[in-house]
């Protein structure tokens, strides 16, 4: 047996240090091919100009419009869908009956398996026509079908990982609660969900990750226009400038759109790295 799990736990170390590999892979890729763009641009050029025209005859390229867009984005998607997913999953994991939470847990699994560009299609279809009407505009790719969008796609990710952590936590903790007079719900609030904290900051970093790295379903409702972020005016997101441009690009303009790459991966690791240094001092206090 002994020599077994040690076979065991060899291959698991060697499958986590190929993923591991692939990430440092990735990193110094990255870093590699954006660097040199950023140095002959200037890095304050480049992150805060106002203006990208790679393809004018004197370029442009300055990505605070792209920084500030996929920032506004993520956070409308955020603030809209994390409350949604959350309270879908303590109703889910906690009260719903059997009959409905079978019911919408297929439901959200259906959700999560739907491709990005059907999203793009039917926000494009339905919902950038309504939002024109509605709001009265010449059209309605904006960033507000973006965080729609987004926010209807982060869903499933929160939900399940939130119910994954919730379902995990004893059922001793809920019982000793409700013995002390506290009702269903505030045991649900007060107990289970404190206890499955750090599940659903995982929950919560997935949506994240999912929402500023979307590229087809956001190009197709967001106009992909390189404007300043309005919530009304078509924009462009990081995700999106490097999508819609680097099948034709050459030179600094392809360099400069790995350059872009790099700050969008250095913005992901900064949340999550932000997001376990909070989980972190929280435990620490708890202690």
């Amino acid at each position: 047996m002994k020599g077994k799990e040690r076979i065991i736990g060899g291959i698991f170390l060697i499958l986590g240090l190929i993923t591991v590999g692939f990430v440092l892979l990735i990193t110094v890729y990255l870093i590699i091919s954006g660097i040199p763009a950023i140095r002959q641009i200037g890095l304050i050029q480049f992150l805060f100009g106002k203006t990208w025209a790679s393809t004018a005859a004197t370029p442009s390229f300055g990505i605070l419009p792209f920084i500030l867009t996929s920032v506004y984005g993520t956070a409308g998607a955020i603030l809209i869908g994390v409350p949604i997913g959350f309270l879908t999953a303590v109703y889910l994991a906690k009260m719903a009956p059997a009959k409905v939470r079978s019911v919408m847990e297929a439901a959200v699994s259906l959700l999560a398996g739907i491709p990005s560009v059907v999203y793009g299609l039917v926000g494009m279809l339905i919902l950038v026509p309504a939002i024109r009407s509605v709001f009265h505009l010449s059209d309605g790719s904006s960033l507000l079908a973006a965080i729609i969008v987004l926010a209807i796609m982060i869903l499933p990710s929160i939900v399940k990982v939130s119910m994954t952590a919730l379902s995990a936590v004893p059922r001793e903790y809920e019982d000793a609660s409700l013995a002390l007079g506290a009702t269903a719900t505030e045991t649900y609030f007060r107990v289970s969900v404190p206890a499955a904290k750090s599940g659903i900051a995982t929950a919560v970093v997935l949506g994240v990750g999912r929402a500023i790295g979307e590229a087809m379903a956001v190009m197709m409702v967001s106009g992909n226009a390189p404007n300043m972020p309005s919530l009304f005016q078509s924009v462009r997101f990081l995700t999106t400038a490097v999508a819609s441009e680097m099948s034709y690009s050459a030179g600094l303009q392809r360099q400069a759109l790995f350059s872009i790459a790099l700050v969008l991966f250095l913005f992901i690791m900064l949340i999550n790295a932000a997001l376990h240094f909070f989980l972190k001092r929280d435990k620490e206090g708890v202690a």
